[in-house]
């Protein structure tokens, strides 16, 4: 990983947690253009979906903004932080139910007809 990749994931995650971020030098336009990808991105019925290669293509295109591939890998690599920061169950308001992400109880052929029918 790229010292300034490593410096970027940084100041994102300490930004979501409420840190305070140092963009590094030369970040600032890397940064900028994840922030206009995430805010386009798409969510569905759990959450939001990690932003693809092809919206980041079109959005170069559209904005004439030319993403050299070690920059792509940099926002690819911020959106990772973003991704993991979001979907964290811990994240949730408080008196919110925090549900496991796995069940407990093994999955059994007669759990799985009730479930299904």
């Amino acid at each position: 990983m790229s010292k300034l990749k490593t410096h970027l994931c940084k100041a994102l995650k300490a930004h979501l947690t409420g840190g305070k971020a140092r963009v590094p030098d030369g970040g600032r336009e890397m940064l900028d253009s994840f922030m206009a990808l995430s805010r386009a991105r798409s969510w569905h019925a759990h959450g939001p979906n990690p932003i693809s290669w092809e919206a980041m293509a079109a959005w170069s295109r559209i904005m004439r903004v030319p993403v050299r591939p070690h920059h792509a890998e940099i926002i690819m690599a911020l959106d990772d932080v973003w991704m993991s920061h979001t979907m964290q169950r811990d994240n949730a308001p408080e008196g919110v139910k925090k549900i496991p992400q796995m069940s407990k109880q093994p999955l059994t052929a007669a759990l799985f007809d009730v479930a299904v029918s």
